[in-house]
């Protein structure tokens, strides 16, 4: 029979050997060398050694990013032919035209569903709504006025799409639709809890172009001013309790009776 070997003490072993295993079993792999944990920030764990604190979260930029809606209604209704308007293709230009007198249409119906159609970034769907929606506030008058709850979600929907076009185009039609009668100024003040949220992300938005031309600003088209201009109507048409709820949605903004 093989004798079996037997194992020696460590004592048996060489000085140089004895080190040699210890700085084998003892000395981090090179993997582990540079770990750390990670702590969250100003806690007492961040004092700690071997520790990492958190990186800050990344912004996600999701307050600009354009959402794509399309206004089903509204294209329902064109391409079925049942819009009492035309457009005629001439040299000078696009022109839109009634087929029905503006007076004898039924606000109720019509004037809901060009607003509607603010959202639509295409030709012809915007060229008809935009043109639609001026022309029906243009000749409304008091018949606006009870019209206006029917009025919010398709505002609130186009300022939604974040897209700079059509956010400073409804800006430009809210201004128009405060105007056209002394009873609407009023009568917006309790939906301003759904209609100016997203101007605090967008009011202090102003193109920067450096040494180029802003043709925005030429067109009136910039989106911080938009936003500004907006307000102060809605605050000078708005009653007493305007500002006020101004204020409060939008903390930012400072009465134009300041100055």
């Amino acid at each position: 029979m093989s004798a079996v070997p037997r194992s020696r003490p460590k004592s048996e072993y060489p000085k140089d050997t004895k080190t040699s295993i210890y700085r084998m079993l003892y000395r981090p792999s090179s993997g582990f060398q540079n770990f750390r944990r990670i702590v969250p920030p100003f806690s007492i764990e961040s004092l700690q050694k071997n520790t990492k604190v958190a990186d800050p979260p990344k912004p996600h930029g999701k307050a600009h990013n354009q959402t794509i809606t399309q206004s089903k209604t509204f294209r329902m209704y064109y391409e079925r032919g049942d819009l009492p308007i035309r457009l005629e293709y001439l040299t000078g230009g696009d022109k839109i035209s009634w087929t029905v007198e503006i007076d004898k249409l039924d606000y109720g119906l019509y004037l809901p569903l060009f607003f509607d159609g603010l959202s639509e970034t295409k030709h012809p769907y915007k060229t008809y709504a935009r043109q639609g929606v001026q022309d029906l506030l243009a000749h409304g008058g008091e018949k606006i006025y009870s019209v206006i709850p029917q009025l919010i979600i398709p505002i609130k929907n186009a300022l939604n799409t974040r897209n700079l076009e059509v956010m400073c185009v409804t800006l430009k039609i809210i201004q128009q639709l405060v105007m056209s009668s002394e009873l609407v100024g009023p009568a917006l003040v309790p939906f301003y809890r759904q209609l100016l949220p997203l101007f605090n992300a967008f009011k202090f938005k102003n193109i920067n172009c450096g040494d180029f031309i802003d043709y925005g600003q030429k067109n009136n088209m910039n989106i911080g001013d938009l936003i500004d201009e907006t307000l102060q109507v809605l605050e000078k048409f708005g009653g007493d309790d305007a500002f006020i709820n101004i204020k409060y949605m939008v903390p930012t903004y400072e009465s134009c009776y300041i100055n």
